[in-house]
């Protein structure tokens, strides 16, 4: 089950009024994610979003297709709402007002994966 983390570049200074922006985060509506067809994409298990300094960093675990993850995170409300709340603080102004431009950013941002481990690629010893 992968992972993948969207990079934010925010004005340091400003963690501490960016935490207020997500204490009462709209969660997504269901984690299960469909095609345009209405078929089985996968599934986000989990989020978490850190930050220090002019960083921020959403990181994501999921099942099966990033860019499904993607095109789901662009029709949440909750998700546009905090958005156009973390605009202010961001350092680079970006457009996720509609599905095509949110896709755009979310391309953009996710970070390089150099090495992702868990139990199941735990070899064992006999």
């Amino acid at each position: 089950m992968p992972y993948a983390a969207i990079v934010y570049r925010v004005k340091p200074g400003n963690e501490d009024e960016i935490a207020k922006i997500f204490e009462n985060f709209n969660r997504v509506d269901t984690a299960d994610l469909r095609t345009d067809e209405g078929t089985d994409a996968g599934r986000i298990l989990g989020t978490g979003l850190f930050i220090k300094d002019d960083v921020m960093v959403r990181c994501i675990h999921y099942e099966g297709d990033l860019a499904a993850v993607g095109k789901h995170m662009a029709m949440q409300p909750g998700v546009h709402a905090a958005e156009s709340r973390l605009a202010p603080y961001l350092l680079e102004e970006r457009d996720t007002s509609s599905p095509q431009a949110f896709g755009a950013f979310f391309r953009n941002a996710s970070m390089r994966s150099i090495l992702q481990l868990s139990v199941d690629t735990l070899e064992t010893k006999s």
